[in-house]
């Protein structure tokens, strides 16, 4: 656009260069003439027709407005032409320094901006990874088998004469909780179902509800622990009426072929077996994959080493700090706790993201060198099986990723993906026994 721009471009270092460009006057003019026509053709000012109104008179209501409109255009236009040209791939925002702007005079400015390092990536093909052997053994197979029947088993009223709770039992309560007196808010319920021991409430409430009989009004306290998420209930001692409605017991269903056919999945027991160990198969071989994944990644940073835009490492660092707090289910602490916290959280996850960052710049190099893309086909698939994986959600998450930003976001995890599923294809893979466990650690 600008072919008479001067543009010197200094390395400051490998992720930064310092740009400096200069405009002719007769650039800048051309600017300032074509803002001064898109203006005159929306203004408004009496005593003017539409379309109408001197270029002075515009001048002198706009000027400071204009100026600003111009500046902008300058400095993005021209930039956008040294990055082209220049084969740089900006990833900030331009720290800009620049000179009074006047029509009819040159325009100087500077910017400083953060750089995609210049890679040279070799030797990346065929790459040696190790892969443990792992078997599933009939061991593991029998053990989802008892999980699966311990998930259909049902609840029924235990024998008569067992009136009294014990750990491992199911029962049905009726509760108040109350602190000095007043109720707990939400420490109210009828016929509340838990298993007793099975830590699906605070222990010291599970523990204090064995022994207790049927039908009899109990009273006991709970002390909450220091850490409890309710603030409010945080280290209080409270006072718990409760009366035992029902003890029922777990009753499992035989394993046989009618429980094959009753869970949907197979004819007879053996085929639910031979199911399952497919099925235990397929999780190990995705772990193995992922391991192996790891591994090339780990390979490709030792054998490339370079410096990292840090607005890269700073972005990827808030996506995981932002991850990290969303699992979390802790209370929030004071703010001076809060504050060391965070930066203790920072210096935890710094090092993850900037390895992230170099694998995914590594990766996405190969990307490009081996011509890996993801066309608009096959993100859009990729959205409805996302969508179609969120259930209900499915339309709040479709009208996420309407977003241009979102979208690409995902087109360039995909590509990640790919490449890597191409290096792990053109990887030499060694298979290698599983370490030997000492019969001394197995005891302990």
């Amino acid at each position: 656009m600008f072919v008479t721009m001067k543009v010197d471009v200094d390395i400051v270092n490998t992720v930064q260069r310092k740009i400096r460009v200069e405009l002719p006057p007769e650039t800048v003019s051309r600017e300032f003439a074509e803002a001064y026509g898109r203006l005159v053709r929306r203004a408004r000012i009496k005593g003017f027709r539409p379309g109408k109104v001197p270029r002075q008179v515009l001048e002198g209501i706009y000027r400071d407005e204009v100026r600003g409109e111009v500046l902008a255009h300058l400095v993005e236009s021209s930039l956008k032409e040294v990055f082209r040209d220049r084969g740089l791939s900006a990833v900030s925002r331009p720290q800009i320094e620049a000179d009074d702007l006047a029509d009819g005079e040159s325009f100087i400015f500077s910017a400083v901006v953060e750089v995609k390092p210049d890679l040279t990536i070799e030797n990346y093909g065929g790459m040696e990874l190790e892969k443990v052997k792992i078997a599933v053994t009939d061991e593991e197979v029998e053990k989802a088998l008892l999980r699966l029947q311990d998930q259909h088993a049902h609840l029924q009223p235990v024998e008569e004469g067992h009136d009294t709770v014990q750990r491992g039992d199911f029962v049905l309560v009726d509760f108040l909780g109350t602190v000095a007196g007043k109720p707990i808010p939400g420490g109210k319920a009828e016929n509340y179902l838990l298993e007793v021991g099975a830590g699906g409430t605070l222990p010291e409430f599970e523990t204090a509800l064995v022994g207790l009989t049927v039908d009899k009004a109990h009273s006991f306290d709970v002390t909450y622990p220091e850490e409890y998420s309710n603030r409010d209930l945080a280290g209080q001692t409270a006072n718990f009426s409760v009366t035992v409605r029902e003890i029922k017991k777990k009753v499992p269903p035989a394993l046989d072929d009618d429980f094959a056919k009753d869970i949907g999945e197979c004819s007879t027991l053996d085929e639910l077996r031979a199911k399952i160990r497919a099925r235990l198969e397929d999780q190990i071989a995705e772990l193995q994959n992922r391991e192996l994944k790891e591994q090339l990644v780990g390979r490709l940073l030792e054998a490339h080493p370079f410096d990292v835009p840090p607005v890269l490492v700073e972005r990827q660092l808030r996506y995981l700090i932002e991850r990290r707090s969303n699992r979390s289910a802790s209370p929030s602490p004071q703010e001076s706790q809060q504050d060391a916290s965070a930066e203790n959280l920072r210096r935890e996850l710094e090092p993850q993201a900037t390895r992230q960052v170099r694998a995914m710049l590594l990766v996405e190099k190969i990307a490009e060198r081996e011509n890996i893309s993801v066309g608009d086909a096959d993100l859009q698939q990729r959205v409805g099986e996302i969508s179609r994986a969120a259930g209900q959600h499915a339309g709040e998450i479709r009208k996420v990723y309407e977003q241009e930003s979102v979208r690409e976001e995902l087109r360039s995890q995909m590509i990640f993906d790919r490449a890597l599923d191409f290096l792990l294809a053109a990887a030499k893979i060694r298979e290698i026994d599983p370490p030997k466990v000492d019969e001394g650690d197995k005891k302990s």
